[in-house]
């Protein structure tokens, strides 16, 4: 009955952590998986030996039931040196992992001198010896407070320390009586066991909820960068005369790379920039910050696309260490009916006109590359009736679908020219959904977009 009792106890518990694991399927939550296993096999093994569960069992399963028990013993070793090797570091960890190439090996031939000669219990005893000393090992680092520091990862040691002792005690005990004869009571078995297993779990809770709140800390913090970014970036379009904007900004991840910025002068000139660091999240973000600062060292010469980009690039060369970021100015006179471009390793300005696409680019080195670079050619660009300018980071012509295609600029130029009568918010929106259907509906935002829509 105790065998009937603690196997099903232990059963039900390896089953309850393998489906807790399965569902969370977060970082931390594999040991669960692997002590759930292990426990789960150590319930079918005691209920194995358990003559009365066995003799409920057909007969097929009854037959199979000391040969199962067998196999039950030598399977659960894997699952007990993986919860192990998931609190380990460095050195232990790749003992472990030796440890489990050798018990598969053992294993392997354990089977063939069964097949071939009828017994393999000679080396089943070597097996023994080589886990014995297995488990003096991990107790020995286990109870020393400066071999644990270096090669486990335990929020408290206490707790595996005496867990892992009256295991390995009661283990050897149980060794050393049956070498002498003397029998000893199994419920010793469950209970040296159940120490180390739940001992095993309590680390590996607390290991599992320091992550959630070290996860919970990263998202607030990565909320308030988010609130912060948003802030540096226009709140509104500027108010210009003879001309429609629309901007369009989504970040892959709660932080971007992207940034873009207005510089207004008046009521018919104003300049757009748009840039795009190299990378992506909280790196990337912190540069795009820099970029708001450059910004303001070079308004004063907003109307000079060529001075903007010398200025910008002397001072983010300082700044970046070794980053690259990518630009594009383009300042607007409706008034003078004429514009300038200027960029920095960035994809062309597009520009609709009567039906038809121009590719306009007047690249310099990439910002950062370095620090006195004076070489931003500046086009000149006249304004006609109905112009679009569409201004963009490479995260719409990056994306890919399923067979690993790029949206390219092909794809963007038609439908630039397919949708060039559409206003821009309408334009903007059908673009972002051409994207969305573009990439396949398992894979998430690939790169950080921004896109600037200029009417004329």
């Amino acid at each position: 009955m105790a065998d009937i009792f603690f196997g099903a106890i232990f059963l039900f518990i390896g089953v309850a952590a393998c489906t807790i694991a399965g569902l969370r399927r977060r970082s931390g939550t594999r040991i669960f998986a692997w002590l759930g296993i292990w426990s789960a096999l150590y319930g079918a093994s005691q209920l194995s030996q358990s003559q009365a569960f066995v003799a409920a069992l057909p007969l097929s399963l009854r037959i199979s039931a000391p040969y199962a028990r067998d196999v039950i013993t030598f399977l659960a070793v894997f699952p007990s040196a993986f919860s192990f090797r998931e609190l380990s570091l460095g050195k232990l960890r790749s003992l472990l992992q030796i440890f489990i190439f050798v018990e598969l090996a053992i294993g392997a031939a354990g089977s063939a001198l069964f097949l071939i000669a009828g017994s393999s219990a000679r080396l089943m005893s070597y097996d023994q010896l080589f886990r014995a000393g297995m488990l003096v090992v991990l107790t020995i680092v286990v109870a020393l407070p400066r071999l644990s520091s270096r090669y486990l990862v335990l929020p408290d040691r206490s707790v595996l320390a005496i867990g892992t002792l009256v295991f390995t005690m009661e283990a050897l005990y149980n060794s050393l009586s049956q070498a002498i004869g003397y029998g000893t009571a199994r419920i010793l078995d469950d209970l040296g066991f159940a120490f180390l297993l739940f001992s095993l779990a309590y680390v590996a809770l607390q290991l599992v909820l320091a992550n959630e709140r070290r996860l919970f800390s990263v998202e607030k913090e990565l909320s308030v960068a988010r609130e912060i970014q948003k802030s540096i970036l226009p709140c509104s379009v500027p108010e210009l005369k003879n001309a429609r904007i629309s901007t369009a900004y989504h970040p892959m991840t709660d932080v971007a790379g992207d940034f873009y910025e207005f510089l207004p002068s008046g009521q018919d000139r104003v300049g757009f920039l748009v840039a795009d660091v190299c990378g992506h999240g909280v790196p990337a973000a912190l540069i795009a910050s820099m970029v708001k600062v450059a910004v303001q060292t070079v308004a004063r010469c907003a109307s000079d696309p060529g001075a903007v980009m010398r200025g910008l690039n002397r001072v983010l060369s300082g700044l970046v260490r070794g980053q690259l970021i990518s630009a594009a100015y383009l300042w607007l006179d409706t008034g003078q009916r004429r514009a300038l471009y200027s960029a920095a390793g960035h994809p062309p300005l597009l520009l609709g006109r009567h039906g038809e696409l121009q590719r306009i680019e007047s690249n310099g080195l990439l910002f950062g590359v370095l620090p006195d670079c004076d070489k931003y050619p500046v086009c000149t660009i006249p304004l006609d009736p109905g112009d679009r300018f569409l201004l963009y980071t490479d995260g719409v012509t990056d994306p890919e679908n399923a067979n690993g295609d790029s949206f390219g600029d092909k794809r963007l130029e038609d439908f630039v020219r397919c949708y060039q009568s559409c206003p821009p918010i309408e334009f903007s929106e059908k673009l972002l959904s051409e994207l969305r259907q573009w990439q396949p509906a398992s894979l998430s935002q690939q790169d950080d977009i921004t896109l600037i829509v200029i009417d004329t």
